[in-house]
C-alpha cells in the first residue's frame, strides 16, 4: 500500500486561510526527491543513503541552480526518506501499468492494515500529489487522473515538470484534478502563456506575478504564479545568499514543519 501524509508542512496547513470548507482534510503523497524527477534541471537533488551505515548525504544535480526543499527533508529525516521510498519502489515496480497502478492508489485508501494511519482517507478535501518528487511514468500520471475522477469530491493537485505527458495527457485530466507546469526543467520550452505555471524566484522583486503562500493559486483557477526560494541551501551558493537576504528584510519564504 502506498503512505500518505496529513498537512505535512506549513503551506498545505495554511490552506486553512482560504478554504471556504471548515477545517479542511489535507492530505499529500511523494516519492523520492530526484529519483522520480527525470525532467528536473534546476532543481535536480538527491538524498543519498549509505548502504552500510545508512546516513544520507546530499547530491546536486549536475545543472542544479539550488536545491530542491524536499530532498533536503529527505536528507535530514529518516521516516520521511523510508516513506517516500517505499512509494516510489511500490510505483516502478508497475510503473507502465495504468491499470494496477490505479488499483494500488484506490486499494491504498482508508487501509484498514495501517495501524500507523497513513493511509488516505476518502473524506479528504484536497490532495497534493508529491510535496516531494514527480510523475515517473505518462501511466502513471493517467493513474492518479483515474483516481480523481472516481472521487469527484476531493480537489487534487501537482506541480510536475514532466510537461511532455502533462500536454499529452490533457484530455485525460478531470476537472478535479489541477496541474501546474513547473518551470525549471528539461521541457521548459514546451511551456506556452497558456500554460498554468509556477517558477521559483529567489526574491519577490523578481517577478511580477502573485507569490503563492498557502497553495490558493495552486489549487484554484487563478492563473499563472511565482514561489519563493525556499528549503537549506549550499552554503555560499547563490541560494544561501538569497535566502540570508529574505531573512534579513523579513521577507517570509519558510514552510518547514
Amino acid at each position: 500500500m502506498l503512505k500518505f501524509s496529513k498537512e505535512d508542512n506549513a503551506k498545505l496547513k495554511s490552506i486553512k486561510e482560504w478554504s471556504k470548507i471548515k477545517n479542511p482534510k489535507v492530505y499529500s503523497i511523494s516519492l523520492l526527491s530526484g529519483f522520480s524527477c527525470s525532467f528536473a534541471s534546476d532543481c535536480q537533488t538527491y538524498a543519498i543513503e549509505n548502504k552500510i551505515t545508512k546516513k544520507r548525504t546530499v547530491l546536486d544535480g549536475k545543472n542544479a541552480k539550488f536545491r530542491c526543499f524536499s530532498a533536503i527533508q529527505e536528507s535530514q529525516y529518516t521516516p520521511t526518506y523510508n516513506q517516500r521510498k517505499h512509494n516510489l519502489d511500490s510505483i516502478l515496480a508497475i510503473r507502465n501499468d495504468v491499470e494496477k497502478m490505479t488499483s494500488l492508489i484506490m486499494d491504498s485508501l482508508e487501509n484498514p492494515a495501517d495501524k500507523n494511519k497513513n493511509s488516505l482517507p476518502k473524506n479528504a478535501d484536497y490532495i497534493r500529489v508529491h510535496v516531494g518528487g514527480d510523475f515517473v511514468t505518462s501511466e502513471y500520471m493517467l493513474a492518479w487522473f483515474n483516481v480523481a475522477r472516481m472521487n469527484p469530491t476531493i480537489k487534487f493537485y501537482a506541480y510536475t515538470k514532466a510537461i511532455g505527458w502533462m500536454q499529452n495527457n490533457e484530455d485525460m485530466r478531470p476537472k478535479n484534478f489541477r496541474m501546474i507546469a513547473s518551470f525549471g526543467s528539461k521541457e521548459d520550452h514546451l511551456i506556452t502563456k497558456d500554460t498554468i505555471s509556477a517558477n521559483v524566484v529567489f526574491h519577490p522583486n523578481e517577478t511580477k506575478l502573485p507569490i503563492d503562500h498557502n497553495e490558493y493559486y495552486a489549487i484554484n483557477d487563478k492563473g499563472s504564479f511565482s514561489l519563493l526560494l525556499h528549503g537549506t541551501q549550499k552554503q555560499g551558493s547563490t541560494g544561501s545568499k538569497a535566502l540570508s537576504r529574505m531573512n534579513k528584510e523579513n521577507i517570509k519564504y519558510s514552510y518547514s514543519r
